[in-house]
Formats: structure tokens, C-alpha cells, sequence
């Protein structure tokens, strides 16, 4: 058997050897060359699985170490009887830490109180609802739009997007992208969006309209930023323009990539029959396995950013773009994973 894996996949080297032929390569350099006579790939984003990479190769099984699949063609797939498998909710804790970390932080930098605050979410897959979750627990009020599952599960507890916009003083998205995701952030949304408001995007950078995004800059309290359009090749000016800008980092925890690692190697074990990986989880040098526990009961508002701050300093992955956006493939490549922390 003969597997492909992204050399940035982190926590495998060395674990499906004894069992096949493996090659570790750049991501964004996967050719169709390369995987003409693999059975399977192991991948992040930046590799697209399509007609163009696929067609004519033995790939019989697709693992991406992320939540995201709009990076694979799965219609295609299906066609070609070709298994896809995600890693849902992987990242879910560190991007929950990235957003709490950008609201605090620019909030204290730009001395914006959050004291009853409204926080809308759009999206409220396993990402959304660990967003939701931390901030209820924090005293934020919380509404959902989520149409998908309101449809399934009723109404109730949900929202319309115009009732979110009008009625939220932050704004964040966790929605995948797809047909009715992309673009959605366009004038329109952002017209109706509170002034002072405060907006998060770290689910996929097509679901903005960037240049509506920077038009509406100055109306906008904070922007946060850390998905772009063309990554990595990313809109300078809106990087200039925005709060918190990163390189497409909010979910990149040491949490995250060993979850993110093993549910990649387990579920190509149990696809070939390897039973010796049914339950790998990488077991790396660093013992610091688990997530911090906060307790943030009773503390102010500034105690609070402060721990946050102090457990993710989010300023400083902002800097470091910042001062050279073009190297944002190599930034997130030798990104030193986070710590995640949680909120009981």
C-alpha cells in the first residue's frame, strides 16, 4: 500500500511505515504524478482533491486532518467510490480560544466595555456551539443563526441573520463554505451590522466580500481577521486595515493537531484494516497533553482578558504577520501549537 501525507500533518512520521510505503510532501505542491499509484492521502487544506488531481489514480481514500472539506471535490469522490473522511470538531477548543483571546484583547486595546454584550454566531456546528458555550459561561448573551439545524430542530433557539446583525454588538462566523455561505459577507451584511460592532471571521476567507469588508472598516468597532481570499497570496491593504490579522492560525493548538492527527490515522486504519492504529493517538515529547482549566468566576472584566491574554496572546501572532503577510505559508508551517484552555 502506498499513502501520500502532507509533510505538515503533524504527529505521523513514523506511524504507518511498518504497514506501507509512505511519502511525506508540500501540501500545495501534490501533483497528479505523485499520487498516480497511491491508495491513499492524508491531507490539509492546502491540497485540492479534484477531477484535475485525481482522475486516472489509484486513491481509494481521502483523510483531511481538518474540519473543512471544500477543499475536495465530494461529489466527485462519491462518483469515483473514493472515501472522504474530516476531522470534525478538532479544532473547536482552539478556536474557541482564538476568539475569546481577539474580543478581550481588542476590546481592552480599544477600551471597549463588553459588560452585556450581545455576541451573534453564525454557524453552530461543533465550532459555533464551543463559541457559544464559553461565552454563556462568560455572561455574554448569545444569538444563534444557524438555518441548517433551526430547520431540523425548530426555531426556538435560533435566529434570522437580519434579527443577528440588527440586535449584536459582536459578530462571528463559523459557518463552512459552500453555495449559500460564500459571499455572504458583503455590503449588505455589513450595512446592517450595529456601528461599533465588532466582527470575527475564522471559518473561510470566500465567505467575505473583502472589498465590501474594508469599505465598511471605519463603521465597524474591530475587525478580526485570520481566514483570507486567495490564501496565501492575501489582500495586504484589508491586513493594514483590520485589528487582529493571522495567517489562518485560530485553530492551530497542540490540542487540536493531535485530534485532528489521530482521527486522520485511525479512520485510514480502520478503512484498510490496519488494527493496530484503530486507536492511535500520538503520544509526542511534550506531556502538556490537556487543555489549562480557567476559573474566571467573580473576576472584572480586565482580570478576565488578562488570563486570556496571558494563556493565548493572540497580539503576538498578529505582529508577526503583520510585519511580512508574505510569508504567510511558512508562518502557519512552523507555527509553535498553543496550549488550548477552558472555561468551566
Amino acid at each position: 500500500m502506498k499513502i501520500i501525507i502532507d509533510k505538515a500533518v503533524p504527529f505521523v512520521e513514523g506511524i504507518l511505515e511498518p504497514h506501507a510505503e509512505v511519502r511525506y510532501l508540500d501540501g500545495l505542491a501534490i501533483s497528479k504524478n505523485d499520487i498516480s499509484d497511491a491508495d491513499a492521502l492524508i491531507i490539509r487544506t492546502r491540497t485540492k482533491c479534484n477531477k484535475d488531481l485525481l482522475e486516472g489514480s489509484a486513491v481509494k481514500f481521502i483523510a483531511t486532518a481538518t474540519i473543512g472539506t471544500d477543499h475536495i471535490d465530494l461529489d466527485y469522490c462519491k462518483d469515483k467510490g473514493i472515501y472522504v473522511q474530516n476531522a470534525a470538531g478538532c479544532n473547536a477548543g482552539g478556536v474557541m480560544n482564538y476568539v475569546l483571546s481577539a474580543i478581550y484583547g481588542s476590546a481592552s486595546r480599544k477600551r471597549m466595555k463588553l459588560e452585556g454584550c450581545t455576541v451573534g454566531i453564525i454557524g453552530a456546528g461543533n465550532v459555533g456551539s464551543r463559541v457559544a458555550r464559553a461565552l454563556q459561561i462568560l455572561g455574554f448573551k448569545v444569538l444563534i443563526c444557524d438555518p441548517p439545524r433551526a430547520q431540523i430542530e425548530g426555531p426556538a433557539q435560533f435566529c434570522d441573520l437580519d434579527f443577528l446583525l440588527r440586535n449584536s454588538d459582536i459578530v462571528t462566523i463559523h459557518v463552512p463554505l459552500n453555495q449559500s455561505t460564500r459571499g455572504m459577507a458583503d455590503a449588505g451584511f455589513f450595512s446592517k451590522m450595529k456601528l461599533g460592532a465588532i466582527f470575527v471571521n475564522t471559518s473561510r476567507g470566500e465567505v467575505v466580500v473583502e472589498e465590501d469588508l474594508l469599505a465598511s472598516v471605519t463603521k465597524l468597532g474591530s475587525v478580526i481577521i485570520d481566514v483570507w481570499q486567495n490564501e496565501p497570496y492575501v489582500n495586504k491593504a484589508l491586513v493594514e486595515s483590520v485589528d487582529i490579522a493571522t495567517p489562518h492560525i485560530a485553530g492551530y493548538s497542540y490540542q487540536g493537531k493531535l485530534l485532528g492527527s489521530s482521527m486522520s490515522v485511525r479512520s485510514l486504519a480502520r478503512f484498510f484494516g490496519i488494527k493496530e492504529l484503530y486507536d492511535f493517538f500520538p503520544h509526542p515529547e511534550n506531556d502538556q497533553i490537556d487543555a489549562v482549566k480557567l476559573d474566571l468566576r467573580g473576576k472584572s472584566e480586565g482580570q478576565i482578558a488578562s488570563v486570556i491574554q496571558y494563556n493565548y496572546p493572540i497580539f503576538t501572532d498578529d505582529f508577526v504577520f503583520r510585519v511580512d503577510p508574505g510569508r504567510f505559508e511558512y508562518l502557519r508551517e512552523h507555527y509553535r501549537y498553543r496550549r488550548e484552555f477552558f472555561i468551566d
